[in-house]
């Protein structure tokens, strides 16, 4: 099969970054789906995983998460899906990623892709509505009832995107998201936040709408810049949730202060 891959992890601005390569079809374990992949999406985790380093792979190493495909062979104990079925999913780090023409993926990670999308836009969303999801319903625990106000940092994020969407739809709470720009404010409001601050201003903006404290706040990026500022205004047993990017003791990933 067809792949792209990499056995040196070169600057991107470098000719032999990626490389095509030829690659055995995989063989499907137990619990495996074989998939022909559709469309894939290039995901920060990508970017990360792949930054300039000494390391060099002794076999060609194939990156991507976010990916859309048809099943076309199952491993012998699969029972959720069969040939044909479309599905997407985030795949797996330890293993060979979507930027291939085939992929095994575990039949307990993947999900039947949504009809309303193309290929192009379902392989948009795995990572970016994974993280959103269980940031908002399973770390910060809220739920259909609950109430109260809700600041997303970088709602015009793909995560922030998805969770001002998924906190309008299946919460009741006021959803206050930040932007910088006219063209992402505008964004955030499209995608259903109550409200829009900048987070260069946060606390004086907030100020000007009357709001001293929030219930929760979910902290998509530069969590050194914004801590002070959500310490601050996070109510006493309030949820701070954070993609955290920093090298502080603290960063643990997903970070949840109660």
């Amino acid at each position: 099969m067809k792949a792209i891959a990499l056995t040196h992890y070169l600057p991107s601005d470098h000719p032999h970054c990626f490389i095509e390569t030829e690659l055995p079809d995989p063989t499907p374990g137990p619990r495996d789906l074989l998939i022909r992949v559709k469309a894939t999406s290039i995901n920060p985790v990508d970017t990360k995983v792949r930054a300039p380093k000494a390391k060099v792979e002794a076999t060609p190493r194939v990156l991507g998460w976010d990916a859309v495909g048809e099943v076309v062979a199952v491993g012998s104990e699969v029972t959720l899906f069969k040939a044909g079925d479309r599905v997407w999913y985030a795949g797996d780090i330890s293993r060979p990623g979507s930027n291939s023409a085939l992929q095994l993926v575990d039949e307990r990670i993947a999900a039947l892709a949504p009809k309303t999308l193309s290929d192009l836009e379902a392989a948009a969303l795995p990572l970016t509505a994974i993280t959103a999801w269980e940031t908002l319903f399973e770390r910060i625990g809220l739920n259909r009832e609950s109430t109260g106000r809700l600041l997303i940092i970088g709602g015009a994020g793909g995560v922030g995107s998805i969770a001002i969407q998924l906190a309008r739809q299946l919460t009741r709470m006021e959803v206050i998201a930040t932007a910088s720009r006219p063209e992402t404010r505008d964004w955030c409001l499209a995608m259903g936040a109550h409200q829009v601050v900048s987070h260069h201003k946060l606390q004086e903006e907030l100020a000007g709408l009357g709001i001293s404290q929030l219930d929760a706040i979910f902290c998509t990026n530069a969590t050194e810049q914004h801590w002070n500022a959500m310490a601050s205004l996070i109510r006493p047993f309030g949820h701070i949730c954070t993609i955290a990017e920093s090298s502080e003791p603290w960063d643990l990933g997903l970070l949840k202060a109660k």
